[in-house]
């Protein structure tokens, strides 16, 4: 098999990466379009978690009331440099599985903080 058509799959991928891409084997063969297709597919399913992920974060710690025009500029950034992200770093590193851990967090933390003011209206 010709090597240049050839693209080695790592097999330490992290727990997110890697049940997306399963059934892809250590390598796959850029003329085989099967292949391929897995390949794509498992990035994109990548990409969009990391995505989804990355907005639910930023909605639960960082966003706040903006027009309409800086809302659409923000996600579209959000959505382009995730994009970049998830194409170079998103096998090596736990992008989604640090982003799942950041949202649980400051899930917890808002779900706390309407508790305690619901409580202080209340009282």
């Amino acid at each position: 098999m010709n090597e240049e058509n050839v693209l080695n799959v790592p097999n330490d991928l992290w727990p997110i990466a890697d049940f997306f891409f399963q059934g892809l084997g250590t390598e796959v063969n850029m003329n085989n379009e099967n292949e391929v297709a897995l390949l794509f597919r498992g990035f994109f399913l990548l990409y969009l978690t990391v995505v989804i992920l990355a907005i639910i974060t930023f909605k639960l710690g960082f966003a706040r009331k903006l027009p309409l025009v800086q809302n659409i500029i923000i996600y579209a950034v959000l959505i382009i440099g995730t994009f970049f992200l998830t194409l170079i770093l998103g096998l090596n590193l736990p992008i989604a599985e640090s982003l799942l851990a950041s949202a649980v967090v400051l899930g917890i933390y808002r779900l706390r903080l309407h508790k305690e003011r619901s409580g202080r209206n209340e009282g």
